[in-house]
């Protein structure tokens, strides 16, 4: 019991009362779509009290529809999880409504969906992550698109109007003191948010969404959507196949242009002092310049008399390198061979490399003709089936001309049908005198996992495998390259 300013104790605040019964739903089911009847009549009477439409209680409705017929809410909705400036006192019945409104857009957003999802239940599941979007002070889609912040909000804890929060203080304590960090809430919730749609999609008839262009362009390409459109691909036909072509590219784009800042930001290869340095402003060398010249000093006129310009080396040694990118297709593999065919590709644009990229399951198929385009190099694999490296390092073998200009990045998680023999044709490329390069996974997140039998040889043989982000593999090209 809480003791007012006289000393006496009061009741329990009815106000705190009410937003906990609609939180509690909210858990409830959020974890269990059993209704609690207790809950439901509790929270009806609540919302029917503070004057909201009893819709909001219905799991069915979406909040489209809801706004549709209370066009009042929607001004509610649009930043009603982002902090707003300070206010004199709590307004307690305030609180319960927006405890009402934010239940509504997260259970609608985070509820289960049992069984085989429709095209209509994943339009309005992302009509409602769209309003949850909103509630967090960014456009609709902006999340799901990997860019924290939003025009409406922002990061940081800042509102629409880019102040502190509403009943929080700027170090995150007083009002209501529960208002989460926007800063640290909005980066958080965007993968999960496209975990989500990612996992609705999967249950659902992919070419019935693909059909629909209008569906197809709110879908947000994820690793996950990229599989199943590669694996269904030869099963689509027309606007289905134009508009996963569509999503493919997109990812593909969004991937490359990640990758390549990683690649480009070191210079490969080693200068090359025997090529004289271009004697142009830019390559002014000022330091040694003066350094050089200071025996020219004259001290009574303060002046320094230059007779020489001395400018930097800005050639590089370039030997022709050939890089010969071994990917193993099969199921188990597609994060790595979607980002390695990407990364081939950034390579293959580089001066004197000569890229080379093979893609295997039980059998091996050469896609080196269209190594620079990772888009057409995707179109053409076919995920699934076992695993025969050796058919690949048939493939690999006959590229190898010169071993010690050479570099053979293998990728794979190494459950092969015959280990022993494809191990030995590695060991014997790596003894003569090739840069051999094993990679368990390189995907975006770090994970993978590789057979031991094969990790244990590849440390044995002084040739590590390589597993973990994807940035550990360039950084080992780039080397091998410079």
């Amino acid at each position: 019991m809480a003791e007012g300013e006289t000393g006496a104790p009061t009741g329990p605040d009815p106000y705190d009362n009410r937003r906990q019964v609609l939180y509690w739903r909210l858990l409830a089911r959020l974890f269990d779509p059993e209704e609690q009847a207790a809950l439901e009549s509790a929270s009806l009477a609540v919302v029917e009290d503070i004057g909201l439409p009893p819709a909001l209680l219905d799991p069915q409705a979406s909040v489209d529809a809801i706004v549709q017929r209370h066009p009042e809410l929607a001004a509610e909705f649009d930043g009603l999880m982002t902090p707003a400036p300070d206010e004199d006192g709590r307004d307690r019945a305030a609180e319960v409504r927006r405890a009402a409104l934010v239940s509504k857009v997260l259970l609608n957003v985070f509820g289960p969906v049992s069984g085989r999802v429709t095209a209509g239940q994943l339009s309005r599941w992302q009509s409602d992550a769209g309003w949850l979007e909103r509630a967090l002070g960014c456009t609709p889609g902006e999340l799901r698109g990997g860019r924290p912040g939003g025009a409406a909000g922002g990061t940081g804890g800042t509102g629409a109007a880019g102040s502190p929060g509403r009943g929080v203080s700027p170090t995150g304590t007083g009002g209501r003191g529960a208002t989460p960090d926007l800063g640290t809430l909005i980066p958080a919730i965007g993968p999960d948010l496209g975990a989500i749609e990612a996992g609705l999609v999967s249950r659902m008839r992919l070419r019935e969404v693909l059909a629909d262009p209008h569906l197809a362009a709110r879908l947000t390409p994820s690793m996950s959507l990229i599989e199943q459109l590669l694996r269904d691909k030869n099963n689509l036909s027309g606007v289905a196949l134009a508009n996963a072509k569509a999503l493919i590219r997109r990812f593909v784009d969004e991937v490359a242009q990640v990758l390549r800042t990683q690649v480009e930001k070191s210079t490969v290869g080693a200068l090359d002092r025997s090529v004289p340095p271009k004697r142009v402003f830019r390559n002014l060398d000022l330091d040694r310049t003066i350094w050089k010249n200071l025996t020219n000093w004259d001290p009574e006129g303060e002046r320094l008399y230059v007779d020489r310009l001395y400018y930097r080396h800005t050639a590089r040694k370039t030997t022709p390198q050939r890089l010969i990118v071994v990917v193993d297709q099969s199921g188990s593999m597609v994060d790595s061979m979607v980002n390695c065919t990407i990364l081939a590709s950034i390579f293959a644009g580089l001066p004197k490399v000569d890229v080379h990229l093979i893609a295997y399951d039980t059998q091996a198929l050469d896609l080196t003709p269209w190594v620079h385009d990772p888009f057409e190099t995707l179109l053409r694999t076919n995920l699934g089936g076992g695993t025969d490296g050796t058919a690949a390092m048939a493939l690999a073998r006959p590229k190898i001309a010169e071993p010690r200009n050479t570099v053979v990045v293998w990728i794979s998680d190494f459950y092969e049908w015959q280990t022993e023999p494809l191990f030995e044709s590695m060991a014997n490329l790596h003894r003569s005198g090739v840069k051999f390069i094993p990679v368990g996974s390189v995907t975006s997140a770090g994970r993978g996992s590789v057979n031991p039998w094969f990790r244990e040889r590849f440390k044995d043989l002084g040739t590590p495998v390589i597993s973990g982000h994807i940035r550990k593999l360039v950084h080992e090209l780039k080397t091998f390259l410079a």
